[in-house]
């Protein structure tokens, strides 16, 4: 029995202190609540910003993912770029063996065109060893050469004057021949009176009706191509200050033109003479033949105008 006493005393004594303790915590909680008011306000605030966040949150991973998809041809680009450097190092690989053997060939080649050069090199020394004589014998070889050539400059030398002396004897033989043909053409003989009439026959026939547009020049004709007198003969004999008569001169008629022989040349007559000349102008005027603008032509001193065209000839 005592101890059941004791028992409920002591769970009245529980019960007791639980009331004490229960205002007690209450009375706790409120003043908590009164320390801490901001932590009251801030549970609607931070239930507010919880939406925030999470949109933020959603901001930032669609930014992210945008980011990502342009990033994606960048890394594509650089997986590209990657690729492309690990073909062309495996293509150098390949070709290293290939450009090793390239220029272990183009070696061997240049070497071989090197001991080609220096053949030729020496080729060439040991050909201009054997062409080069030695000096004694160079000496002798340009002596033997010297004296052949002044041989041969004498003998030359010899050849022209003969040569020299022969033509000079001809050319006298020559003018001795012309000396005398023209001592025989200078020699005059009395003319009959049928060889008058001939030779007046004949330069009659020959007079130029119109003078102008009878004659011709020299030029006109296609020039000079007869016989030419030599410029001695001609100073001696022939030009303005030389004249001299037809009317006793050799005189015949060749190819129907009258033609006369003075100092040992033939003087044919190609132009018609003017027919302002005298009837008798061959037997009393005093003509002379001179060269002017590539030709002979023969001239009258009473009318030194006029040039008749004249041939020479032997």
């Amino acid at each position: 029995m005592r101890i059941i006493r004791i028992t409920s005393t002591a769970f009245l004594s529980s019960l007791l202190l639980l009331g004490i303790a229960a205002p007690a915590s209450a009375q706790g909680q409120q003043d908590e609540r009164k320390d801490h008011p901001e932590q009251q306000q801030s549970k609607p605030e931070q239930q507010r910003a919880q939406p925030q966040q999470q949109r933020q949150n959603q901001n930032n991973q669609q930014q992210r993912a945008q980011q990502q998809q342009r990033a994606q041809p960048q890394q594509q680009q650089q997986r590209q770029n990657q690729n492309n450097q690990q073909q062309r190092a495996q293509q150098q690989q390949r070709a290293q063996p290939q450009q090793q053997q390239q220029r272990q060939d183009q070696n061997r080649a240049q070497q071989q065109q090197q001991r080609q050069n220096q053949n030729n090199q020496q080729q060439r020394a040991q050909q201009q060893q054997r062409a080069q004589p030695q000096p004694q014998q160079q000496r002798q070889d340009q002596n033997q050469q010297q004296q052949r050539a002044q041989q041969q400059q004498q003998r030359q030398h010899q050849n022209n004057q003969q040569q020299r002396a022969q033509q000079q004897q001809g050319r006298d033989q020559n003018r001795q021949g012309q000396y005398a043909q023209q001592q025989r053409g200078n020699e005059r003989s009395p003319r009959t009176q049928e060889q008058h009439r001939v030779e007046q026959s004949a330069w009659q026939e020959h007079r130029s009706q119109r003078w102008d547009s009878d004659h011709r020049t020299w030029q006109q004709r296609g020039g000079y191509r007869g016989y030419r007198i030599p410029d001695d003969r001609y100073r001696g004999y022939f030009g303005e200050n030389h004249g001299f008569r037809i009317y006793d001169l050799p005189f015949e008629v060749v190819g129907g033109y009258p033609r006369f022989q003075y100092e040992g040349y033939w003087i044919s007559a190609l132009d018609p003479w003017p027919e302002y000349w005298g009837n008798d102008w061959y037997d009393n005027d005093d003509v002379y033949v001179a060269y002017v603008d590539n030709g002979y032509y023969m001239y009258n001193r009473r009318y030194p105008n006029a040039g008749v065209a004249i041939s020479i000839s032997f």
